[in-house]
């Protein structure tokens, strides 16, 4: 690729995760959430298929977390990429998902596939639904039943 057009497709991405302005700033004189919005704009630079993202908000703080999951969702709307979201928050995976697969204990296989049917854009109204209270409890209490095994196993073992 040209450096012209890698110099546009930059800006591009620069842009699409709310980085303009900020184009000749080290990663270190950035935010947490301005790294992460980095991360992001890396990733798409090469324009792939999926986007795997394993815990990328996980040392953000619950306010941020939640700011980049907004964001998140606006840059999935803008390219329709397909995410693979990886995280141990509950409240996250329903923020940002269309479906939540809830993992077993080791060996891990997907023990339930969770549909989320809450309506779009997700704000903190849709979030604090009784519609979305119970999503959430019905994925606590698929992972109470991995985590008994899982001390059960621990038990025996001992």
């Amino acid at each position: 690729m040209e450096l012209k057009l890698r110099r546009t497709k930059a800006l591009e991405v620069i842009r699409l995760v709310g980085l303009t302005g900020f184009e000749q700033k080290y990663p270190s004189q950035l935010s947490g959430g301005m790294n992460q919005r980095l991360a992001i704009a890396r990733a798409l630079a090469l324009d792939p298929d999926i986007l795997l993202m394993d815990e990328p908000f996980g040392s953000l703080d619950e306010q941020t977390r939640f700011l980049m999951g907004l964001e998140l969702l606006r840059i999935w709307e803008a390219t329709r990429k397909t995410i693979l979201f990886v995280t141990h928050s509950i409240a996250e995976a329903i923020q940002l998902s269309d479906r939540v697969l809830v993992m077993s204990m080791r060996p891990s296989v997907v023990r339930e596939e969770v549909p989320i049917t809450l309506r779009r854009p997700r704000t903190i109204e849709t979030l604090t639904t009784e519609e979305c209270k119970e999503i959430e409890h019905h994925i606590w209490d698929i992972l109470k039943v991995e985590s008994l095994k899982g001390l059960a196993a621990a038990d025996g073992k001992a």
